[in-house]
This record gives C-alpha cells, structure tokens and sequence, in this order.
C-alpha cells in the first residue's frame, strides 16, 4: 500500500515499435529496420555516456579533495575553491552543461538507462540551482561537520604518501590550510551578518574539536605528536628514504603546521568565540530569515517528496506507538513487568548490556561487530544476486573529534578498492552503544546496508560515474534502515534482547520524525526534543542529547530515514501480492540497489517497470 504522495515525473518505459508494414512486406524487412534503429539508439546512449563521462571528470577535477576520493593522484597540493566566487561560476558551468545536453541529444532517441540518466542528470542539476538560494543557511561550522574537522581527516584519511612527490604534496597542503581555512571563515562570517548562525551550544562544540585539532607537539610541549604530524610521520617513515631525507621532510611539515595551521585555526577560534558572543538559544531553523520557506525546501530535498511537515510529524507518531506496541511483546517474552519507561530504564542500567569502559572493552567492541558482519555477509546470496568487491573495517571514531560525533557513520571507499569502506563507531562514551543494538547497527552501516549499497553502487557498469556516486539521502539511509529490517526475516535476531535493538533503532528514526520537525517548525526548545527522545526512546540521555544537537544543525536530513524505509518496504509489498509466486527478493533487492541512488519516485517507477515485465 502507497502511504504518502510522491513526486511525480513521466514513466520510463519506452513504447515499442509498432509494425506497420503491409502484410506483401517480405518478414525480414522489419528485423532489418529494427536492427538500424537499434545500432542508432545504442551509439546515441554510448554518446551520451561518454559526454557524461566528461562532464563527471571536468568537474572532479574543479575539486581536488573530490580527486582525493576517487584515488585520483592529481592536484594532491591543493584544497577545494570554498568561495562564493567559485560557487557561483559553478552554477554557470551547472547551467551550460544543462543546455549542451538538451541541445545534442533527445530523450526520446535514448534507450531506458540513457533515459534514466538524462533525467537524473538533469534534476540533480536543476537541484543545484535551487540551492542557490540558501546558500548562507548553512552552517560553515558545526560539531557534526566542518572544515575544523574535516582537514585532519581527510588528510588522515585520503592523502597517500606512497613516495616523495606525494610528502612534498602533504606538506603543500599543509600550507594551503591558512588560505583555505580563512575564506571558509569568511563566508561563516557573511551568514552572521545576515542573522544566520546555530544556537549558542553549537560554539562549544566546535571550539573544543578546535583546540583538540591543534594538541601534541609542535604546537604545545607535549610528549604526544600533535595528530597531523603523527599521521605524516607515520606515511613518511614507511618509504624509507633514509633518516636525512625523512628529517628534512618532517622539519619541514613541522614549519607548515607552525606557520599556517596554527594561525589558521587561532583565527578560526577567534571568529567563534565572537561569534558565540551574539548567538541565542534558539534552536530551529524558523529562525532564520526565510526559515519556514528554507525548511519546507530541506524536506523535500531529503525526502524527495512532497510531504509537509505536518504530515511527516504525524506519520513519527503514529510509527511511535506501533513501534512500542510491538516492544511491549517482547517485554513480555523476556518475563519483564513494568512499564515500557521502566523497561527502558532497566535496559540502560543493567551492566551486561554494556562493554568494560577501558580499551579492552572498545576493542572488544570492534571485533565483535566485525564478527556479526561476517557472519551475515557469508549468507547474503540468499537474499542478493550481487555482492560489493570492496572491503571493509571497523574502526572507531578518532579521539580528536569523538565527544561531537555522531554514534556511527559510514565512509566509502575508493571506487577501485585501494581504500576499503569504513564503519565508524564512536566509542568515547561505551554506555552509549549497548550490545542489544549492535546486531541492527552492524546491518545498517556495513553489510547489507552503507558498505554493500554503496560499494556495489561505486561498481555498476555500463551507467556513467555521476550515478555510481549519486546522493540521495532518502534512498541511502531508507536503504540503511531497511537493511536492518530485512535480516530478521532471514532468521537473525534469535536474542529476543538484540530483536528490542532493532527496534529500538527502528524506533529512533521514528522518533526523529517527531522531533525535527518539532524543532524547526513548531518552534520546539532543545530541552523539549530531548525529553522527548528520554521518555519514548530507551537510548541514554547524552545519546538523546548529541542527537538532538544534531538535527539541529541539519534540518530536515534525520527525516529521510523512516520515510526512505517505508517506501522500499511498501514497494516490495505491492510487488509481493502482484507477483506472487513470481516474486524473487533477490531480483527485487537487485532492481533497489543496480541503479545507483535515485529519489524515491524514480525507484517507484523502475519497480514497476520490473513488475510489469514479470507479470
């Protein structure tokens, strides 16, 4: 059953060709001329393949850090162009493509993929455009994200050191961060004047991750390398160049760090602290000018559909009570008695469902959700017709940013496996991260979920490289969640008290439904989202509280999850009873995951278009 309107956009399937021919035509004639139309199709779709192709690569090569993450070794000394200069000629560039693409080539002639692309093409585009708009309403700095963070880690991270060149590369960028770091400083400085800037919490985030940033030798006396100079060490010392050439390199990583990161972040933490000085305690983004107009934009960029905050906000609530209905059975299973509150309370205090909090205990911690995803992976042809070449690790969140980060996330790989996937876990505080919800969070982040939609995504052939890296975050976190959904089928989750984390996680995409849209459109306080989360939610306090600290930083983006899952469950529902015995969850898992990300309207019609072709 559908349970919410979606965008609207024509029907991919294209008509057959009709023969036409009188009934004296010799029967060859019309193989023939299908024939010619089909070499013609495919040389326009082989065309516009390659034109995608170019356009991918030309602008890759405007983003050097973009390079980075596609292993790409060219423009390693540089930092991306943050201006609004640059941003706006982008937009000009975004504008020609669009032109050049209807000018030379015409829907109609292409084949569905090329159909496909061309629209995708063009809606990411027209996106783009109407960003535009919002451009200072984002929040340059922020304890989720930011460049403060970003640079360490992406340095950490992305840069290679695999020979001199690439040392040399590290320390130039090393010295760029002053210029890069400034202009980035400049436009969070422009947002302010216009009266965009998070609440007054967000500076102390931020302000904390800055000073740990800029920690250790040579920045203070500490006896601990201070960890970009760590890192370089590290990747330097395993060249062997030998220890003169290895000192003069690191003297002069050491200079750069000294002469443009540490003025750089000084100036970063000067900025914040005036700032801070002015911000309020206003939590939503209806504060900002435009705010009701700018977040109704961000529901429909997150969600792909049209779905007003009211309805998104009943829909959590609803999604809520079925949730702990179905608690309550499992309450009763274990032999509880009490209150879904007062289980929930149990749950955070018992210490079985917890690790020591020591480094044997995050370290347990890793290799056993190491464990649960190769325990799944071994089955996943059960229920996939392909699996991700690439690989992937477990890791826990870094120490310098730990206490701001989110509970997991997930970074991709490169594109030919140089550089596996990673599944963050943010261990800083181990109470945080039960062992009931480890199972559904394994699922989520790794296989099946983030590792495996996203690695195979980076691997499809014959679609061009923009699809393979699409975002759509309705699509890839519906994904995420339905991934922890669909293993309990399989016959996982035996430990009643590991099926509660599944939904106990499921339940907290529900809940945000409630609470984003409670803070940035019924004008709720943070301490009134968190209480929210506390009371119907069995996730710690300081759980509650850095989620609710970022949703928001990030309007609308925590409602893509429940609402991505509820499409990819109901889709294959609808598949299901028009099937039937027809139906094949591994063909069906193929037709979700074998385009790339797509909204969740175009994933509705490339259902269809299977179900259509099996029926």
């Amino acid at each position: 059953m559908r349970k919410f309107l979606i965008l609207t956009t024509a029907a991919l399937a294209l008509t057959a060709c009709q023969d036409t021919s009188p009934a004296s035509t010799k029967s060859e004639t019309p193989s023939i001329v299908e024939a010619a139309k089909n070499m013609q199709q495919a040389d326009v779709n082989v065309r516009l393949n390659a034109w995608f192709e170019d356009k991918f690569m030309e602008r890759a090569r405007r983003y050097p850090q973009r390079l980075a993450g596609l292993g790409i070794k060219e423009r390693m000394d540089e930092w991306n162009d943050p201006s609004r200069t640059f941003a706006l000629e982008e937009l000009d560039r975004i504008r020609q493509n669009m032109e050049e693409l209807k000018n030379t080539f015409n829907l109609e002639d292409l084949d569905e993929t090329g159909q496909l692309s061309y629209r995708l093409f063009m809606e990411n585009s027209q996106n783009s455009l109407d960003s535009a708009k919002w451009w200072y309403h984002g929040y340059a700095f922020t304890q989720m994200f930011g460049p403060h963070s970003s640079i360490p880690t992406f340095l950490i991270n992305e840069h290679p050191i695999e020979n001199i060149e690439d040392a040399e590369n590290y320390i130039k960028r090393l010295e760029g961060v002053e210029a890069f770091l400034t202009e980035i400083i400049k436009n969070s400085r422009a947002s302010a004047d216009k009266g965009i800037m998070p609440p007054k919490f967000v500076y102390d985030h931020v302000i904390r991750t800055t000073n740990n940033i800029v920690s250790g030798a040579p920045f203070d006396e500490s006896d601990k390398l201070n960890l970009m100079l760590n890192d370089f060490k590290t990747k330097v010392e395993k060249l062997n160049l030998g220890e003169e050439k290895t000192e003069a390199l690191y003297e002069q990583a050491i200079t750069a760090l000294l002469t443009s990161v540490k003025p750089a972040y000084a100036a970063l933490l000067t900025e914040m602290e005036a700032q801070q000085a002015k911000a309020n305690t206003d939590d939503g983004a209806w504060k900002l000018p435009d705010g009701a107009d700018y977040y109704a934009y961000r529901l429909k960029v997150m969600t792909t559909t049209d779905m007003s905050a009211k309805d998104i906000h009943e829909l959590g609530l609803q999604e809520v009570d079925r949730i702990h209905g179905e608690m309550r059975d499992i309450m009763k299973k274990v032999g509880y008695e009490g209150t879904l509150q007062e289980f929930f309370k149990y749950l955070q205090d018992e210490p079985r469902f917890s690790y020591e909090d020591s480094d044997a205990g995050r370290e347990a911690y890793l290799k056993e959700a190491t464990r649960i995803i190769d325990v799944i992976t071994a089955r996943l042809d059960e229920v996939f017709l392909r699996q991700p070449k690439a690989k992937l690790e477990v890791r826990r969140v870094e120490a310098f940013r730990e206490k701001a980060a989110g509970k997991a996330f997930y970074s991709r790989g490169t594109p030919d496996g140089s550089r596996p996937g990673y599944y963050y876990a943010n261990l800083y505080k181990i109470t945080d991260m039960p062992k009931y919800q480890m199972e559904a969070l394994a699922y989520h982040e790794g296989n099946p979920g983030h590792h495996m939609q996203l690695s195979i995504a980076q691997e499809l052939e014959g679609i061009p490289k923009f699809r393979k890296h699409n975002r759509v975050t309705a699509y890839t976190e519906g994904w995420g969640l339905y991934s922890e959904y669909f293993p309990k089928e399989m016959g996982f989750y035996q430990d009643p008290y590991s099926d509660f984390g599944r939904l106990a996680m499921e339940l907290w995409r529900a809940a945000r439904l409630v609470v984003d849209t409670g803070l940035h459109d019924k004008k709720w306080t943070r301490e009134e989202a968190i209480d929210y989360l506390t009371t119907n939610t069995p996730n710690p306090e300081n759980d509650c509280i850095k989620a609710i600290e970022r949703y928001i930083v990030m309007p609308g983006q925590a409602t893509a999850y429940k609402i991505g899952m509820i499409k990819i469950l109901d889709l294959r529902e609808m598949a299901k009873e028009k099937l039937g015995d027809k139906f094949d969850i591994r063909e069906y898992h193929d037709v979700v995951i074998a385009s790339g990300p797509v909204p969740l309207n175009i994933l509705e019609e490339r259902v269809d278009a299977w179900v259509t072709s099996k029926s």
